[in-house]
């Protein structure tokens, strides 16, 4: 299945947005055929789940959702493809890959609401001065 990833080619470019969209799942499929291959390669399992991956580049996927243009579409599932053929050959390292799929871009932490300010009148005062 990897392989498939490894022998990619530019296609050429879509005639509809039906089309465009069909390419969209068919690499999106390809992607997640590609992630236990990709977990093996960065040893991954000990930070995220397939599944957790898996949500995280639907999201990535999903985030251009609403594009409508065959040619930008084209230009980004290039892109993509250019994204899974460095991850399975290894042209990136492990902490890119967690940097962006696993923490970056509030993939998968839950947790980014309000720091404590503290409970001392001492960090009350160090939190709201300019000093930092």
């Amino acid at each position: 299945m990897v392989h498939m990833a490894r022998n990619m080619r530019v296609p050429p470019n879509s005639a509809s947005l039906a089309e465009a969209k069909k390419r969209t799942l068919e690499f999106f499929r390809m992607c997640c055929r590609s992630i236990p291959e990709i977990m093996e390669i960065y040893n991954l399992y000990d930070v995220v789940s397939p599944s957790q991956l898996r949500s995280a580049v639907a999201a990535e996927v999903r985030k251009n959702s609403n594009v409508t243009d065959p040619n930008v579409i084209d230009m980004l599932l290039f892109k993509g493809m250019e994204e899974l053929k460095n991850c399975v050959d290894h042209s990136k390292q492990r902490h890119h890959l967690v940097g962006k799929y696993v923490v970056g871009n509030q993939g998968l932490v839950q947790d980014l609401g309000h720091k404590d300010q503290g409970s001392s009148n001492f960090l009350r005062n160090f939190y709201s001065s300019n000093y930092f």
